[in-house]
């Protein structure tokens, strides 16, 4: 068995076709994106010649889930990406936007843990369940950003428990509106 620190190994056949080497059968993007958000990194390799995918593989993954409506990139974002390409500065946009991404899951990290420390509400009844509910949130958010070590989802979220972001966002937003009857 694979070490799950290791990268999953996908190879792309002449067919297109993706190839889990795990599990010996074929997968989908959408099946390569789940692995990613379950806190896996992966490699896609061209059967043939060898050539490494991920990344091509990893942006389609994001264009389909933009043109989707699941936008994450606001456009002014998207546009200065693209302006990146065509200016010296280009060298220096990866590691700004690796820096960005590892504080923005520190800075979650630490308000999840300081929230229960800091905030008078947290002695109130039911606190611990939105708790819970707002860390699935951000793991679902941040899982997989950038190569990340990041957060990944608990057991019962891969299970397909409770996981599901729709469900997370409808659950958030009903929890937030009781906060705020409470605190008005």
């Amino acid at each position: 068995m694979t070490d799950a620190k290791d990268p999953l190994l996908i190879k792309r056949y002449a067919s297109r076709r993706l190839y889990n080497t795990e599990t010996s059968d074929y997968v989908t993007l959408e099946d390569i994106a789940k692995v990613i958000r379950e806190g896996r990194e992966v490699k896609i390799v061209d059967l043939k010649s060898g050539d490494d995918l991920t990344r091509q593989y990893l942006l389609q993954i994001i264009a389909e889930h933009e043109s989707k409506g699941e936008s994450v990139l606001p456009i002014n974002v998207l546009t200065d990406l693209v302006r990146s390409y065509t200016t010296s500065a280009n060298s220096i946009v990866p590691q700004f936007l690796a820096q960005s991404f590892d504080m923005l899951r520190e800075s979650q990290a630490k308000m999840m843990e300081n929230m229960g420390r800091m905030n008078p509400i947290a002695a109130m009844p039911g606190f611990e369940a939105l708790q819970a509910q707002q860390e699935a949130f951000l793991k679902a958010m941040t899982a997989g950003w950038a190569g990340s070590s990041g957060p990944a989802r608990d057991d019962e979220d891969a299970r397909g428990g409770s996981g599901e972001l729709d469900d997370i966002r409808r659950e958030l937003a009903e929890l937030q509106r009781k906060l705020s009857k409470l605190n008005g």
